[in-house]
């Protein structure tokens, strides 16, 4: 492979050496380079690629890619950009022969909805015939491989790499998450995605190591449509019209409001036997009554959101609404079957914001009793602890309180924390240490027309104790309770 080549579609200048040379491999990482590599030196927040140049050239690397100046051996070619993010996604684009040119590309961000939307587009797309990869929070999805995620949105060397095994696979269409910290660090550059989704916008990932404030925040998620074909997108969030300056795309909506291009009318909430869920007429670009068995009106938006990307792939109606009955998402209010009296679900909500938006979803549905199995992370901020007791304590009938990663600390003195936050409110509550134990007590006292959640580790199989992760899977633990109970 000449580096020449790599470099084609690339601004960039050569300060050292010849590009008309043979490499052997794009590497980013010093450790992995050897005779004959290209090293692009990344600039992390905690590392510099830039100091590793001496080791990276005693390996044998033929060629660095710099955005700072740096003194290389004079048989070392270097090349100097802008960004050497944006030039790792490039080069990595480049090197596996620009793979999202030859797969419908479908990228996602907001800040909720993510996940659940893009696993409603796969199992709308497969049902219609078509083969679905996916990247994303929980993991990336290439034909029957599942590989679990480190990052919402990958580097951009390992997106490339997926792509690539995508179309070598005969995938027809790839749906990924797109965080707002994988458009900032250009992980996502390097091509154009065929349809850019937002789906919402609220304050969040503001801090030290992420955004410096929530304007930083929007324009991050306004570079995905300055790379998109088309753009969808939320017609009802107050950020859109921001969100949307200085936009390439073409545009289309969805939502709840008359303006929206696809829009949901008449939404009712339904109960059904051990499920909840929410049903409603499509209108617009799409017209056909839906129905969703996962709870909650942001159920509505994201389902809306799968309606309009497949309307795009000329879906079936009939096919869009039989897989939406049926669509499941991991760990997100994922509804587990145990009785036709009370329902059970699994979610992730780990913090006070989410467990208090999902305890409002399910509170809209006039359950029997509203209770709450959750514990809290070790090892980590207290106020957390505080606050999620408090929301149980306010919004649930009964808390059940239990382990979640205690890490380093005792799984007691967590509890006890916890039980400070519901101690400001009149909440009731029961501790049981033993998440299985916990879990056991929830169902064998679940009463006809309750709703049970276990909050806190939806996707996750694991309990980290003492910096072992422990296998261990909630729908797992249910169905060895369902069978000790019988």
């Amino acid at each position: 492979m000449i580096l020449q080549g790599l470099l084609q579609r690339m601004e960039y200048s050569c300060v050292r050496g010849s590009a008309d040379i043979e490499i052997t491999d794009l590497v980013y990482d010093s450790r992995k380079a050897h005779k004959g590599s290209v090293f692009v030196c990344i600039k992390g927040a905690v590392v510099d690629g830039h100091t590793f140049v001496s080791q990276v050239c005693e390996a044998g690397a033929a060629a660095l890619i710099v955005q700072d100046d740096v003194t290389a051996p004079e048989d070392v070619t270097v090349i100097k950009v802008a960004d050497t993010r944006l030039a790792l996604a490039e080069l990595s684009a480049a090197y596996f022969g620009h793979p999202a040119e030859k797969i419908k590309t479908i990228g996602i961000t907001g800040t909720k909805g993510k996940t659940t939307t893009t696993y409603m587009i796969k199992s709308i797309l497969e049902h219609a015939g078509y083969k679905v990869g996916l990247i994303g929070t929980i993991e990336t999805i290439i034909g029957d491989e599942h590989i679990p995620a480190v990052n919402t949105t990958p580097e951009s060397y390992v997106i490339q790499e997926s792509f690539r095994k995508m179309v070598d696979a005969g995938l027809d269409a790839v749906v990924m998450e797109v965080s707002s910290q994988g458009l900032m660090l250009h992980r996502v550059g390097g091509f154009t995605f065929d349809i850019g989704i937002f789906t919402n916008l609220e304050p969040d990932h503001i801090g030290p190591n992420e955004h410096a404030s929530f304007e930083e925040y929007l324009q991050c998620k306004a570079m995905l449509f300055r790379q998109c074909k088309l753009g969808i997108v939320n017609a009802d969030d107050a950020h859109t019209e921001k969100l949307l300056e200085g936009h390439t795309c073409e545009i289309e909506t969805y939502g709840l409001s008359e303006k929206a291009d696809l829009r949901a009318t008449d939404m009712e909430l339904i109960k059904g036997k051990g499920y909840l869920g929410v049903k409603y007429h499509a209108k617009g670009l799409v017209d056909c009554p839906v129905e969703i068995h996962v709870p909650g009106r942001f159920s509505v938006y994201n389902s809306l959101t799968a309606i309009a990307v497949c309307h795009h792939f000329n879906v079936t109606v009939e096919n869009i609404q039989s897989a939406l009955r049926a669509a499941k998402v991991k760990g997100r209010i994922e509804i587990v079957k145990v009785s036709d009296d009370f329902t059970l679900m699994i979610d992730y909500a780990h913090n006070a914001m989410s467990l208090e938006s999902l305890l409002s979803t399910l509170k809209e549905y006039d359950p029997g009793r509203l209770v709450c199995l959750f514990g809290c992370g070790g090892n980590r901020s207290k106020l957390r602890r505080y606050e999620m007791g408090e929301v149980s304590g306010k919004m649930a009938d009964l808390t059940i309180i239990t382990s979640d990663n205690p890490r380093n600390e005792e799984p007691q003195a967590i509890i006890d924390d916890i039980k400070i936050g519901i101690g400001k409110t009149d909440g009731k509550y029961v501790e049981i240490a033993d998440r299985k134990e916990a879990i056991r007590y929830a169902i064998a006292n679940g009463q006809p027309g309750d709703v049970i959640v276990l909050a806190g580790k939806g996707h996750e199989d694991y309990q980290e104790i003492n910096g072992v992760k422990h296998h261990m899977d909630e729908r797992e633990l249910i169905a060895e309770v369902l069978e000790e109970l019988k």
